[in-house]
């Protein structure tokens, strides 16, 4: 019996989701924890981001596209198995106040289903394009059972384009609890990457997921963050 139970708590350490791990070893209310988001991927430089940010044992958010996903599986799994968080950025970057209800669920449940078959993992998160939401839109979120993941600040990288620029933003956003949009298409976030992470680890920063980040209050559908 003693055999079987160290068997079982084995297999539930090892099956465990990444992130989860990471909650568990990163409390948060003790540390000085900060989110970094990425959205738009995955895309062709994701690969690059995921190395740097293993090299430097930071864990990220990413707010994935259904279509692009579609177009490189290998990619998205690569995130999931290396424990980063995932998050729903619909299927085609609509603006969904915009749109219908019909196409605002499709939108969301498409992607959710996209991602679901290739990761392995359903999103509980989503993330509005263009930041554009409103309380019809979460409402329509909460019936596909994501929340819904804003920020604290955004660094608009991909107006930036410049690596100077880049950085000197991130580190001026950077702060206690703060969720800091990015996106892991615009191929000079990814070059300076490994710069920003030195330097935030050097202030004390811990890197981690919105759920750690949360603290297990959340995400919870149809509730709003950041």
């Amino acid at each position: 019996m003693v055999i079987q139970a160290l068997l079982a708590a084995s297999l539930a350490l090892t099956s465990m989701p990444a992130q989860a791990a990471q909650s568990a070893a990163v409390d948060c209310a003790r540390v000085k924890c900060l989110a970094l988001t990425f959205d738009d991927g995955p895309g062709k430089y994701t690969p690059a981001l995921l190395k740097t940010l293993a090299k430097a044992g930071a864990k990220a958010t990413f707010f994935l596209m259904g279509k692009r996903v579609e177009e490189r599986p290998e990619v998205a799994r690569q995130i999931a198995a290396r424990g980063h968080a995932i998050g729903n950025h619909t299927y085609s970057h609509a603006s969904l106040p915009a749109h219908s209800d019909n196409d605002v669920l499709d939108e969301l449940k498409v992607t959710q289903d996209v991602i679901g078959e290739v990761t392995g993992r359903r999103p509980v998160m989503f993330r509005p394009p263009y930041g554009q939401t409103d309380e019809r839109v979460l409402g329509l979120a909460g019936q596909t059972e994501l929340a819904q993941i804003l920020w604290t600040d955004t660094t608009l990288d991909w107006s930036l384009r410049d690596t100077k620029k880049i950085k000197a933003t991130v580190l001026k956003q950077a702060k206690r609890d703060g969720v800091i949009l990015m996106h892991d298409v615009v191929p000079q976030t990814v070059e300076v990457m490994p710069e920003i992470l030195k330097e935030l680890k050097k202030r004390g920063y811990h890197l981690v997921t919105v759920p750690t980040l949360l603290r297990g209050n959340g995400p919870a559908p149809g509730q709003s963050y950041f």
